[in-house]
């Protein structure tokens, strides 16, 4: 009975642990690809709100089938889903994708996936456990990590505006960790994702047609490092790739992994984002932001242990 229940464990940790990969992975490729198109033209808030009805149209024909007539279920946890909407997707993608318009893919990324402390925190906030010694060493190391990432040195080149939004991103990342975790069980993973992205989508749409937020929009090439492509071609993307199959992959690990560990697998994305990055926009990080990462990434795995 043990070894069948031990069995279990490991089935259910290796699924999560590759489902946290994927996201973590499809994730790192939103950023260079909103760079093309806001380099482009396009405004921040009209890559995201396109980016999240695509996939809202990808997922939505699933998750009707996966709610089987119940829609009570919708409305028993409609708040839930307004959170999950407009802070977890929409909020976070708008203040990270704003960053990246005032600074490098890398960086903004590495200050966003701080997320896993600000996790730990409101968990021992919330359920009232301290941190370990290990946890609060490893804290400290990310701080540091990410005073180098930022390069504090080189004030001239900071800009202050991005590292404003990449903080904005990294509390709602840590939304996104917490919220995903919630309605295991009870709310399918895909109607979680399909109903979060409807609703940040049309608030974003709304928001821009009253003039609140910047709608902005055009059909130049997207010019990236070594080639050029059509308009469409990054926005089918973001929405496919690096939104429904990023949202539903990292709901799938949140719940088989935890928020905590969920959220520290995800700074996989710091180095996908590093490299696609690299590859379609030409940023190559300094040496001091590449050893500020591996302090981060150092950081949260002893905090993770001492967890």
């Amino acid at each position: 009975m043990l070894t069948i229940t031990h069995d279990s464990a490991v089935r259910r940790w290796r699924a999560g642990l590759l489902c946290a990969l994927a996201s973590a992975s499809s994730f790192g490729l939103s950023g260079p690809l909103a760079r093309g198109l806001m380099n482009a033209g396009w405004s921040s808030v009209a890559v995201v709100a396109v980016r999240v009805l695509l996939a809202a149209a990808v997922l939505v024909p699933i998750a009707v089938v996966q709610l089987r007539g119940d829609w009570q279920l919708l409305r028993r946890n409609a708040t839930l889903l307004t959170m999950y909407g407009l802070i977890a997707i929409a909020g976070t993608q708008v203040a990270f994708f704003n960053a990246v318009a005032h600074m490098q893919v890398g960086v903004a990324l590495m200050i966003e996936l701080t997320a896993p402390i600000a996790v730990v925190g409101w968990l021992w906030l919330r359920h009232r456990q301290p941190p370990a010694a290990a946890t609060v060493a490893g804290a400290a190391l990310g701080i540091g990590g990410l005073a180098m990432v930022i390069d504090i040195r080189t004030g001239q080149t900071t800009s202050w505006v991005g590292i404003a939004w990449a903080f904005a991103a990294m509390v709602g990342a840590a939304c996104y960790f917490v919220l995903s975790a919630q309605g295991n069980g009870v709310l399918p993973g895909t109607v979680l994702a399909a109903g979060g992205l409807l609703i940040g989508g049309f608030a974003l749409l709304a928001l821009g047609v009253i003039g609140i937020l910047p709608l902005r929009a055009t059909t130049n090439p997207i010019v990236f490092d070594d080639f050029t492509v059509s308009w469409w071609v990054p926005l089918l993307l973001l929405g496919t790739v690096t939104a429904a199959i990023a949202y539903v992959a990292g709901i799938a690990a949140t719940r088989l992994l935890g928020s905590r560990l969920a959220s520290f697998v995800a700074l996989f994305e710091v180095l996908a984002a590093l490299v696609f990055a690299w590859a379609l926009l030409g940023e190559a990080p300094r040496p001091i932001q590449l050893l500020g990462g591996v302090l981060i990434v150092i950081g949260v795995i002893v905090v993770r242990r001492g967890e």
